[in-house]
């Protein structure tokens, strides 16, 4: 056995070890956003609905990938009318978003967790004709199950250095998950080099997908009204995390009092 081979089986049988924790920290984070607990048997690729084969798969992974993926899902609709997608997450805040993106006869679940068990589920469910990643989802058994599927994975993502490095230090598990991917998409030539440093076959700088998205401009010009009235400048928090919103809130207040003469 190569010790690429090794590697993986290490890494899968270490998931299920982890599997009842993972199922844990769902329901445990499903106390604040209860989506977490809806489906739970998708996590492990049990799915109560029909099929349809075929479908392109899009895994977006929360909330950003989502609304990445809406210029791809588009572009996909208008180029390939009828084509039929299925839209997976990992988070609440991106299945959530996903919602917007569904046509009739498209569909919507959470990405498995990466055991061969749960994948090939998946995968058998499904049926997919083609999957791509948004961002740097790298997981090494779907990859490896797909290739054995015969569901060619695409990726459209960005690398940074420090991802890279840290990717080299397990390149027996992660190098081999992608050589089998087909085709990176990558944001920036940098990101490019890095994609082919970590081993994939092929690499194509095709710029940011969030750049492409389509704003109404009925929207913007509300914004710009909005803007236009107010007296002082806006501070705006475009992507936060849980309890960010506070923690800026309250440093925007600390300054305004250190700003009142009063």
């Amino acid at each position: 056995m190569s010790s690429d081979s090794l590697a993986l089986k290490l890494y899968a049988a270490l998931l299920r070890l982890l599997t009842p924790a993972y199922l844990l920290r769902l329901w445990w984070r499903g106390r604040r956003e209860p989506l977490y607990r809806f489906a739970l048997g998708q996590r492990l690729g049990f799915y109560d609905r029909d099929t349809v084969p075929g479908r392109v798969w899009v895994h977006a992974v929360s909330l950003g990938e989502t609304r990445a993926a809406s210029a791809l899902v588009d572009a996909l609709r208008e180029r390939f009318p009828g084509v039929k997608v299925l839209i997976t997450h990992s988070t609440a805040t991106g299945r959530e978003a996903g919602t917007a993106l569904l046509r009739e006869g498209d569909a919507q679940a959470w990405l498995p967790y990466d055991t061969p068990g749960s994948v090939r589920r998946f995968l058998r469910h499904w049926q997919p004709e083609i999957g791509l990643l948004m961002e740097t989802e790298v997981w090494p058994v779907l990859l490896a199950e797909a290739e054995a599927a015969g569901v060619p994975m695409l990726l459209n993502a960005r690398l940074s250095e420090k991802s890279l490095r840290q990717g080299q230090r397990f390149a027996a598990l992660l190098r081999p998950a992608a050589q089998r991917l087909k085709l990176a998409l990558a944001q920036t030539e940098a990101d490019a080099t890095r994609l082919r440093a970590m081993g994939v076959p092929e690499v194509r700088v095709a710029g940011n997908l969030k750049y492409d998205i389509a704003v109404d401009t009925a929207l913007l010009e509300r914004g710009r009204a909005w803007a236009a009235a107010m007296p002082r400048p806006v501070l705006m928090l475009a992507v936060s995390r849980e309890r960010e919103e506070a923690a800026l809130l309250a440093a925007a207040a600390e300054k305004e009092k250190a700003n009142d003469p009063a």
